[in-house]
Formats: structure tokens, sequence, C-alpha cells
């Protein structure tokens, strides 16, 4: 896939994808009990993906401790979310030294989610690319990145478990969701986002907001054809449930869009995925019991 007219990035979405592998296969521990399996399950996706992309940048990104900019503003931000296991958390630190053994960058940034660092990442990879053009492809669990998807981003994620795999380009985002990458943001101010606790406007599903974003294109040319009376096409209900809940959904296009500035020092080159030192590598395997992962390293 890579070539002199076309380079490619991977953007790992660390805590996603250690979620998705750790609920994706059962209990795993090396032989002094340590649970082990979302580091397992991480490098498989991770070895199948560059298998599949041959990239020539590998950049992960990981959700810093502690509150960030959303939770200041709406502190029931993902608050209905079950905390994890802490045999999972426990794997975090595991992941990043397997991939600092692979030489590959890692972001986290305080007040900042990994969703904001994967956003600013693919914006300044494009920047900052020296190339007529540069694939980005954003390994993930979720679809927050949906937003990100363009003509050079796509998202790559697990359908079911771990072996199943979906890349998200634009026309897939239309069929799965039935509004574009760039009205995800909209979708979700609308509809809300159960999994991130976005309250969207109550009483509005995924169908209504689909159609309205069809017809309207944004929330602003909604809003804007309501206060104009242009709006003939709305039923009365959904109308006033929509003006109703204004400043709710303004608020909520707020917590749903990804930042594309957030404050860290990126830079291409220092990302390329180069030789990395296979010994050091199979040493750590080794002490992580995973011996058959060896004969499979990229």
């Amino acid at each position: 896939m890579s070539n002199e007219k076309e380079k490619c990035l991977i953007i790992i979405d660390g805590n996603a994808i250690i979620h998705r592998a750790y609920h994706a296969l059962p209990p795993l521990t090396t032989k002094t009990g340590e649970m082990v399996n979302a580091v397992y399950g991480f490098l498989l996706i991770f070895f199948k993906a560059i298998k599949e992309f041959e990239p020539d940048y590998i950049v992960a990104t990981f959700d810093a401790p502690g509150p960030t900019f959303r939770h200041k503003k709406f502190k029931v931000y993902k608050a209905k979310r079950k905390k994890a296991p802490d045999d999972l958390y426990a794997q975090i630190p595991m992941i990043k030294k397997v991939l600092e053994k692979f030489n590959i960058e890692i972001f986290e940034k305080q007040g900042f989610e990994a969703d904001d660092l994967i956003a600013t990442i693919s914006k300044l990879a494009i920047k900052q690319r020296i190339y007529p053009k540069i694939s980005t492809y954003i390994l993930t669990g979720d679809l927050d990145a949906l937003q990100l998807v363009n003509n050079n981003t796509k998202v790559y994620t697990s359908s079911r478990g771990i072996k199943n795999t979906i890349i998200y380009d634009r026309e897939k985002v239309i069929e799965r969701f039935g509004v574009t990458p760039e009205q995800i943001v909209d979708f979700k101010a609308l509809a809300g986002d159960a999994s991130d606790n976005i309250p969207g406007a109550e009483g509005i599903g995924q169908k209504t907001a689909a159609g309205l974003l069809q017809e309207y294109k944004s929330v602003e040319n909604l809003y804007n054809a309501i206060e104009k009376g242009e709006d003939w096409d709305i039923k009365q209900r959904i109308r006033d449930i929509l003006i109703q809940n204004k400043e709710q959904v303004f608020f909520s296009q707020f917590l749903a869009k990804e930042r594309t500035d957030a404050p860290i020092d990126f830079n291409l080159e220092k990302c390329v995925w180069k030789d990395y030192n296979k010994e050091n590598v199979e040493k750590a395997f080794k002490q992580l019991n995973f011996y058959t992962l060896i004969n499979r390293l990229p």
C-alpha cells in the first residue's frame, strides 16, 4: 500500500482498543497470575493492522488521568459508564511498555481525551506531510472518531470481538447512520449519545436526527429555519422539542466535537515505523508468556 507518492499513518486509540480487547477475550494470565488478556488482544489488532496497511508511521494515544475540559463544563460527562475492572487498568502500563519496545511515540495530555489527540494528530499529519498524500487509519474500539473521516482519514474498528474488522470511509458512515462524517457531531447534538452521557434533545431519536440533518444539513441551519418560520415539513411535536432543548442541543454539540488544537508536540517524522530491537520485544513477550506471538512479529 505504501509507495513514494502516498504514505500511511496509523493512529492507535489506546484506551478504546484495550477495552475492546479486554471484553472480547476470555481471562488470560501469566505464570505469575497477572491478567494479560487485554495486552494480548491489543497486539492481535495491532499486528493485523500492520499487515493490512503496511504503515510508514505509527503513533499511539491514551487518556490521561483526571478530568478533561468537558468534565469541567459538564460534571456528569461519561458519568453513566461503568468503571472498568482493576485488572483492565493494570494492563495499560504493560501495553505502553510494549509499544515503547516497538519505538512507537505515545501521546497523552492532561485535560484532554485521547479522541482530541487523535483529531489533532490527524490534522497535523496532513499539515506536516511532505508527500502528495498521506492516508491515516484510526484504530479504535468506538465510533466517536467517525467525525474525522475524510478523503485522507478512515476509521478501522472491530465489528465483533477483535477478528472481524470494518473500515469506515465516507460512504460507510452514511450507510450506517444516514449522515455524513461532517454531520456526526450535529447528529449526536440532536440524538445524544448515551455512552458518553451527551444529552441531546430529549425525544429526538437517531432516525429523526438523521432525517433533520438530511433536510437542513446542520443544527445551525435547522434552528435558523425554525426562527424564520421556514420549517414547514417539521412536525409540531418535533419543533416543540427542538425549541425547548435548543440550549442543550448546542451544548451537546460542544461536548461531541473533538478538538483539533490539543497542545501536543507532534512531529510526523518522529513517528516513523522503523526497525525495532527484536530481542527486546521477544524478551517482553516471554515475560508476558506470549510465546506464540513471537513468530508473528511484524
